[in-house]
């Protein structure tokens, strides 16, 4: 395989997991923690590796959503829409994280790489709307003025 991709943390992971399409799962979130999502140059050698085809496997990590394809950045900003999130004004919040961070329509991850917004259906903490996530740790009863002052904290420490 021609690539000047770096296989031997995969090869671990192989290893560690058991080289059986069982594996499957639990080998793409592995490799997903370790880049923070599943590079395309994987895909042919796990395949191989597990003896199925590059499509099977193709097929497993783009139907979780749980997984992506694309590069994300180091902090990742989730954004509930879910429905007492939307009600009590999720997507101005939204909408001023976005801003804040320079994000294009369209553009999930600032082009730095140091930031990625996503919204989700729902965060299970209704009675905290609107809710953001930011690595996993709970943001409550956000409010466009509050986003200002939280990307700054966020700019400053992940520098």
């Amino acid at each position: 395989m021609e690539s000047n991709f770096d296989f031997s943390q995969i090869d671990e992971i192989l290893d560690r997991r058991g080289r059986t399409p069982q594996a499957t799962i639990a080998i793409l979130q592995d490799i997903q923690e370790l880049y923070n999502y599943l590079p395309h140059e994987v895909f042919p050698y796990i395949a191989k590796a597990l003896g199925i085809g590059d499509a099977k496997l193709y097929g497993v990590a783009t139907f979780y959503k749980n997984f992506s394809l694309e590069p994300k950045g180091k902090c990742i900003i989730h954004c509930c829409d879910g429905t007492a999130c939307h009600v009590r004004g999720s997507m101005p919040v939204l909408s001023a994280v976005r801003k804040e961070l320079g994000l294009k329509d369209g553009q999930a991850t600032t082009d730095d790489g140091r930031f990625t917004v996503e919204t989700v259906a729902c965060l299970g903490a209704c009675g905290l709307a609107p809710v953001l996530t930011v690595d996993g740790e709970v943001h409550p009863n956000m409010t466009p003025e509050k986003v200002a002052s939280l990307v700054a904290d966020l700019k400053e420490k992940i520098d």
